[in-house]
This record gives structure tokens, sequence and C-alpha cells, in this order.
């Protein structure tokens, strides 16, 4: 059974920093596209970063130079890094795992298995 569960959530003001955290069981992070989406209210849920097992990284134009995707692979644990917030990444995010492939394209069919998706809240 594959279980995706995040942390590291919470509110912090705009130009601050939050290190989210994805731990898996079920799944091994090195060998599956790992990916982090965000949602928020009224909005349809997008791609943040995704990471592929070769190591390939995917972000949007809306995070680049900002937000950091890494794992961990002893713990089986995925991260993001977000610095330099903004009010507008207010959000749900969600940790995603999907396929075996070697290339991840940043889009939710990419993926099979969401977390439960942890708040993150920018002020400004």
């Amino acid at each position: 059974q594959v279980q995706l569960v995040e942390s590291g959530g919470g509110s912090v003001q705009s130009g601050g920093s939050l290190r989210l955290s994805c731990a898996a069981s079920g799944v091994s992070v090195s060998s599956r596209c790992m990916g982090w989406f965000r949602q928020a209210p009224g909005k349809e849920r997008e791609g943040v970063a995704d990471i592929s097992p070769n190591g390939r990284t995917i972000y949007a134009d809306s995070v680049k130079g900002r937000f950091t995707i890494s794992r961990d692979n002893a713990k089986n644990t995925l991260y993001l890094q977000m610095d330099s917030l903004k009010a507008e990444d207010t959000a749900n995010y969600y940790c995603a795992a999907g396929s075996y492939g070697g290339y991840c394209p940043l889009d939710t069919r990419t993926y099979n298995y969401w977390g439960q998706g942890t708040q993150v809240t920018v002020s400004s």
C-alpha cells in the first residue's frame, strides 16, 4: 500500500522560507517520478516541480529560481525547499508518485498516488 505523508507547511511572511517533506512508504522515491503540486481555493491543481528517477528536474515558471526539489533515497523522502515566498504561493501542497519512466511531465496525468496535502500560507 502506497502512502505519502506531507509535512512542513505553515504560515510565513512574504520573503520567507519553508521546507516541505514527503515521507513515502510502499514506493521508492528513487525509482519513480516524484512531484509536488499545489491547489489554491477555486483553482485547478497545478504542477510545482518534479524529479525523475535519473534526477532530471522540472519546475513551473512561477517558481524557478525560488524552489528546489530534492530527495533523500536513504530516508525515502521527497523535499521541496521554498525560498523568497510570495503571497501567490499560498495553496495546499501535495506530494505525488507516478510512473517509473525517465521522463516525468509536470502534469497530474503523470501521477497515480497522492498525499493528503499540507497548507502553505504566505502573508504580504
